[in-house]
């Protein structure tokens, strides 16, 4: 049985709950499958763990508010599912190498992350970058 179609299904529910509490067991939960089939089936279809990917699109949103509104960087830390403005400085600069108030700044999103999609063909499908084996969108 191919796991394409369920990847598929597990990037579409946390591309609809980007926004909400998004643990592996919440996931499995809702999409009646073992917590442990999914990781080790996202694991192998993405390249990516659930948290990586999850961690990832989420400062990808942040970065893309930090542009296009003025929210305060607290308020766009707690929309991502930081609990401080620490914790989300300190993930925020390991992925785009500047502090979100330096990005805000700069003034330009560039998405380091964009939503991966499963192609019919059992191949990611991803704009600036696709892991394991995948193909880059043209």
């Amino acid at each position: 049985m191919s796991s394409r179609p369920i990847t598929k299904n597990i990037l579409s529910y946390i591309e609809s709950h980007l926004d909400n509490v998004l643990s592996l067991e919440k996931i499995a939960e809702e999409l009646n499958y073992s917590r442990f089939y999914i990781a080790r089936v996202f694991k192998e279809d993405t390249g990516l763990t659930l948290y990586q990917y999850v961690r990832s699109r989420r400062l990808n949103e942040s970065a893309r508010k930090l542009v296009e509104t003025k929210l305060p960087v607290i308020e766009i830390a707690f929309s991502a599912g930081y609990h401080s403005q620490q914790a989300f400085t300190q993930a925020f600069h390991r992925e785009y190498e500047c502090t979100p108030q330096e990005y805000r700044r700069i003034g330009v999103f560039v998405p380091r992350r964009d939503k991966i999609e499963m192609r019919e063909s059992g191949k990611c499908s991803l704009r600036a970058f696709c892991p394991a084996g995948g193909e880059m969108a043209a």
